[in-house]
């Protein structure tokens, strides 16, 4: 059942305080672990969840180990959306039993949205007694103090708790000085029945306008180029004065940020001040990420989405409308419990109806405590992998003919790194999202460079140069 609503609570200036203490008292200690390494699963929340935990680390005096069984600290941040994200996070640690039976000084923890789980965190301390730390998604900012009672008291840590905490002033390691994550909102109320997140992640609450307006100012005035906003449900987003998601965007927009991206969106929350507001902003870049599922109306309602095939279509539509060659991504599921071939094949025409710029496709994973997990008609795995495939060979079909559209067209790239296939290209993401490769070298890394598309390659398009 869902959970209570509770109103966000922010963590007070004196437990930053203190948390912050915390830090410095590791950094004095002599025999404190000398470096970390995070190995992060999941989606960009948990990606962003890693900066932060790396930039606390660095504030209690460790630095980065690229090899992870070469490291003092090693700290493994979960994901559970789906099965084979938890497996592989477990069999991980497991492989560093190994490691830790030459090296008995090394630490381990694990934190996320798999530790929230209920009784998932005294499991992995009982089931992995080489595990030092345990923790949940809210006990993030606690972690100088959780790290400073397994310093001192020599014992195991777990610390899991449901209050939905906001913490800001948070130190962050940035994986990219050219490029951002900022959180604006945390937790989902939507309770799909087959997504476990609104149970590990907390109900809805959102980050005040003016941190976020703060946080993004000084990200602008660090050189970074790309902000993406993030919440499990941007269009969620209440301020405390009130503002939604459409006023905050156009209030990070006057910024003068060169480059705004934001995920996730749920489709039935897409407003048309939301529509108006992308067409309008200088900075936003013309991409969506609108999550389908399925094509069937009967599945969405049994996943509990709250919208039909033809309302989802309708916003594809007035999308298009107000933003021409908009790039479009989308998530889709199969093998959802009771799905019948013929509903499948809905979904399949939804598919080559819309013409998808890219798809996150996935096969259907019970997740235990949601409803769906409980439906009859599971399906046959056999039988869900042969829809996978077919849906696959589909979507790559249609990503071939959506992206020929960008073919003679002029971008502006912001340069991630170097092609992996050649040391004379380097490669990022267009203003539509799509990665792109052209001739350079890494002095171009973390600019915004101008091309002109001359071609596809697999599910990349390749360019040339059009600056002086």
């Amino acid at each position: 059942m869902p959970m209570t609503a509770r109103p966000a609570v922010h963590v007070t200036e004196s437990e930053t305080a203190a948390q912050r203490a915390c830090e410095q008292r590791i950094a004095r200690m002599p025999d404190r672990p000398k470096t970390y390494h995070v190995v992060t699963y999941g989606c960009q929340m948990n990606a962003h969840d890693s900066e932060k935990l790396a930039g606390m680390l660095e504030a209690m005096g460790l630095t980065a180990a690229p090899v992870r069984d070469e490291a003092d600290f090693v700290i493994f941040n979960t994901c559970c959306v789906r099965d084979n994200a938890e497996r592989r996070a477990l069999g991980n640690v497991t492989w560093l039993k190994e490691v830790r039976r030459t090296r008995p000084e090394m630490m381990i923890a694990v934190c996320g949205c798999m530790i929230q789980e209920p009784g998932m965190a005294e499991r992995i301390l009982k089931q992995y007694p080489f595990v030092d730390l345990a923790f949940g998604t809210s006990n993030l900012h606690r972690f100088p103090e959780l790290m400073e009672k397994v310093l001192v008291t020599g014992g195991r840590v777990v610390a899991v708790e449901e209050e939905d905490m906001i913490a800001e002033h948070v130190p962050v390691r940035r994986l990219r000085q050219d490029a951002a994550y900022l959180t604006i909102m945390y937790g989902c109320d939507n309770f799909c029945s087959y997504c476990i997140v609104p149970y590990v992640r907390g109900r809805e609450r959102s980050r005040r306008m003016a941190d976020i307006l703060r946080e993004a100012e000084e990200l602008r005035d660090g050189g970074v180029k790309e902000i993406m906003l993030l919440g499990q449900n941007v269009n969620s987003y209440r301020g405390e004065g009130g503002e939604d998601f459409p006023a905050l965007l156009r209030a990070v927009d006057a910024l003068g940020v060169e480059r705004i991206r934001f995920m996730t969106s749920h489709p039935k929350d897409l407003s048309d001040g939301l529509i108006a507001a992308m067409a309008e902003c200088g900075h936003v870049l013309p991409q969506f990420h609108l999550p389908v599922q399925a094509g069937n109306d009967e599945i969405l309602r049994r996943m509990n989405r709250h919208y039909d095939r033809a309302g989802y279509l309708d916003r594809v539509r007035r999308l298009r409308a107000a933003v021409p060659g908009i790039g479009l991504t989308t998530d889709i599921i199969v093998g959802f419990p009771g799905e019948t071939e013929e509903q499948f094949l809905d979904t399949l025409s939804l598919v080559d109806e819309v013409g998808y710029d890219s798809a996150f496709t996935f096969i259907y994973s019970p997740r235990t405590g949601t409803a769906a997990a409980k439906m009859p008609g599971q399906v046959p795995e056999d039988v869900a992998t042969d829809r996978i495939q077919r849906l696959i060979a589909l979507q790559e079909k249609r990503q071939r003919e959506m992206t020929a559209r960008f073919v003679g067209q002029t971008e502006r790239v912001l340069v991630e790194s170097l092609s992996r296939r050649s040391d004379r290209a380097v490669s990022g993401k267009g203003e539509h999202g799509i990665s792109i490769s052209f001739p350079g070298d890494s002095a171009d890394i973390g600019r915004i460079i101008p091309v002109r598309v001359t071609g596809q390659k697999n599910n990349t398009l390749t360019a040339e140069r059009t600056e002086a």
